[in-house]
Parts: structure tokens; C-alpha cells; sequence
């Protein structure tokens, strides 16, 4: 399938708001309707938490307990700080990957190059951008997150982190997200959109593919960068109990964090909290792909320019022809007659034709622009169309 035909690419005259509005939409959606199972997520990362932990790998147990023993809003504790981070993350991770995808898949038409590399390219190319946004925000959302977190608000948790440990601590787990995201990212983009060709061949809006092609690319991609996630967990919160046993301040890089998660948890504390992450990212990438492309058929809807099913000149003469019953073979010798140079009188019965159906302050338009053009005797009736109708290409 070519980049030209398929419905995620931006149609031609899509302002680059709508894409930015969508994607804004799209990633405060996605993490704020998931944000309890992401809280669960964390804490079932945590290494050395010195609290009851979870006795239960269900979703909605864990939730029920951190309800009775921490309070019912406890689950969407700086969910704040994630809306906030989310919308602009997720504005410029759209349009990166919707720029890139339509200005490089052309190149895969009659090439060697497979047209999935674009998608992953753009992918990557997007997360860097999302990452640099969305990284303090993680810091602040999942210190929040944690079951011995002492703050009681995000902004009072991004105050105190910054006077204690200044900027760099919101940076701290930057290039392990990059080296997470960036294969989760290409892996997630490759699978929605080869879900896209199975499930929405035509390439339309089509709410259930978007859901279904969305949960696929999120459970697949999560799966395979699960180990990085928690080393990201652990930078991001440099739990208090880790520290202690490490008789250390902080830890600091992903060789660091890898070591310390299979020293204090063995190989299997790299996939902690996996059927969590599964069932967080399946269900909130397909509703960031719902919601995107919604917003996206809606805004270009609204702002769809009024198109003419005839593209040239001739295809415009072909049509009102066949309304007016001519047959083929006058049409074929009054072509021929035009190609030798039509009379005036020819022409502006054909331009009067069309007139009759236009809208008053067009007709009005061209009729002055006619007489003027006449009085110079310069230019000719198709001169004068082809100036009141730019939408209409000259050549045949």
C-alpha cells in the first residue's frame, strides 16, 4: 500500500493544528482514563518497598487495596503533573511522525526500501521529541506513585525535587526512556500500521481497527522493552529502601539501575509487574489511537476544502457536454475545432453554461473580470476561467 493512499497520512491542505490537537487530545486521554493501572504498574515495580506489597497479580485487587489502605484517591495521585506533560508530548510525537511518515514514504514506492522502515524511523524520530517533554513528568507522576511517596501534591513534589536535587534530577532517566522508547516506539508504529493493512485495508475511519490495531502494537511493544521499564522505575523514583541496602545517594545510568534490579530481585525482577504493563498499554494505546484519529476526521472534516470531481480543463468540457446531450462525435470535431482556434461565440456559450450554476458573487466576478479583458482584447475566455476558478488545473 503507498503512503499516497492510506488514511493516516495528513490529506492534502490539513493545517498542522489538527494534528496537534489531536495528538494533545489523544495523550492526556490515554494517560489520565489509565492512570489508576499505571500507579498499580509502579508499584509492583517497586524493589524494597518496606509496606504490605501486593499479595495478587490482579488489576483490580491491587486497586481495591490501595483504595481501603490509602484512601479512594490515592490510585490518581499526580495525575496532574501526567495531563500536563501528556498534551504537548503527545502533540509534537503526532505531527513528528505524521511529517516524517508522508514526506518519506513516497520514496518506498519502486524501491528496495520496505515501507515499515519509514514507520519505524518516524517513530523513533518522535519519540525523542516526546521523551524530552514527557521525562519530567514521569519523575514527578510516578514519585507520586510510589506507596511511601511523601508528597502531598505534583507541584509540591516538582518544588522539593528540583531545590534537592536540581534539574538534572528530572533528566535523570532520559536516556534510559530514549533507550526504551525508541524500540518501543518503532515496534508499536510498525505493528499498528501492518494491523492497519489487515484490519482496515481501504484505509478509512474505522473506530474498531484503530482499537484493535492499537491494543496489538501496545501489548507487543510492551513486552519486548519490559526490562527497561523497570530500570526506568527505578531512576525515576531512587527508592529510599534501594538506597539504603546500596549504602548509596542515588543511582544514576541504566547499567547502573540493570544491576542493582538483578541484584536485589534476580532475572526475574526485570519483568515485574509485566501482566500490568500488558494490561495498562493494550487498552490505553488503543485509546490514544481512537482518540487521535477521531479528532483528526473531525477537524479535517470541518475544514475540508469544497473539491470539483473534474481536475482539468478538458475533463470540465467533457462534463458539461455529456449533460447537454452532445454525442461523442460533436464533441470529438468541436474539440478538434478548438484545438484550430474556437470563435469567441463558442467558448462563451460553453463558460455560459456553467455560469447558470455557480453562486451570485462568483458570477458577478467573472463577469467584471470578462469585461475588463475584453475591452483589452488581450486574453481570452479560458484565460478568464482560469483565473476565477484556480482550483481548476489548465493543462490537458
Amino acid at each position: 500500500m503507498s503512503g499516497e493512499d492510506v488514511y493516516e497520512s495528513l490529506p492534502d491542505g490539513s493545517s498542522l493544528g489538527v494534528t496537534l490537537v489531536a495528538g494533545s487530545m489523544a495523550g492526556i486521554m490515554e494517560h489520565c482514563v489509565m492512570f489508576p493501572v499505571d500507579c498499580v504498574k509502579t508499584r509492583m515495580q517497586a524493589l524494597a518497598c518496606d509496606k504490605p506489597k501486593f499479595q495478587s497479580s490482579s488489576i483490580i485487587k491491587n486497586l481495591i487495596f490501595i483504595v481501603k489502605e490509602e484512601g479512594a484517591f490515592r490510585p490518581i495521585q499526580g495525575v496532574q503533573a501526567m495531563a500536563l506533560g501528556a498534551g504537548p508530548a503527545h502533540a509534537m510525537y503526532f505531527a513528528c511522525y505524521e511529517y516524517l511518515k508522508e514526506k518519506l514514504t513516497p520514496y518506498t514506492v519502486n524501491s528496495y526500501v520496505p515501507e515499515w522502515s519509514v514507520h519505524a524511523f518516524a517513530g523513533a524520530s518522535a519519540t525523542v521529541l516526546h521523551d524530552g517533554i514527557m521525562t519530567p513528568a514521569e519523575v514527578v507522576k510516578q514519585r507520586m506513585q510510589m506507596c511511601c511517596s511523601p508528597y502531598k501534591s505534583s507541584f509540591t513534589c516538582a518544588k522539593t525535587v528540583f531545590a534537592t536535587e536540581g534539574l538534572g534530577a528530572f533528566y535523570r532517566s532520559y536516556g534510559t526512556m530514549l533507550t526504551m522508547n525508541i524500540p518501543f516506539q518503532a515496534t508499536h508504529f510498525i505493528v499498528y500500521e501492518k494491523m492497519q493493512d489487515l484490519t482496515n485495508p481501504k484505509g478509512e475511519y474505522n473506530p474498531p481497527a484503530h482499537l484493535v490495531s492499537g491494543a496489538a502494537a501496545g501489548a507487543l511493544a510492551a513486552t519486548i522493552t519490559m526490562p527497561l521499564d523497570v530500570c526506568k522505575t527505578l531512576l525515576n523514583t531512587q527508592e529510599a529502601n534501594v538506597l539504603t541496602k546500596l549504602n548509596a545517594t542515588k543511582v544514576v545510568g541504566l547499567w547502573s539501575a540493570a544491576s542493582t534490579v538483578y541484584r536485589l530481585a534476580g532475572s526475574r525482577g526485570y519483568f515485574q509487574g509485566l501482566r500490568a504493563r500488558i494490561l495498562y498499554q493494550m487498552p490505553s494505546t488503543a485509546i490514544s489511537w481512537s482518540v487521535y484519529e477521531f479528532f483528526k476526521h473531525y477537524l479535517n472534516g470541518r475544514n475540508k476544502d469544497i473539491s470539483y470531481p473534474e481536475d482539468t480543463l478538458a475533463d470540465l468540457r467533457s462534463s458539461v457536454k455529456a449533460h447537454s446531450g452532445e454525442s461523442p462525435a460533436s464533441r470529438g470535431s468541436e474539440s478538434e475545432h478548438d484545438q484550430d482556434g474556437s470563435s469567441s461565440g463558442e467558448k462563451d456559450r460553453f463558460w455560459d453554461t456553467i455560469v447558470t450554476d455557480l453562486p451570485r458573487q462568483v458570477r458577478v466576478k467573472q463577469e467584471v473580470l470578462a469585461e475588463s479583458l475584453r475591452e483589452r482584447n488581450s486574453v481570452n475566455s479560458d484565460l478568464v476561467h482560469e483565473r476565477t476558478f484556480p482550483n481548476y488545473r489548465t493543462e490537458v
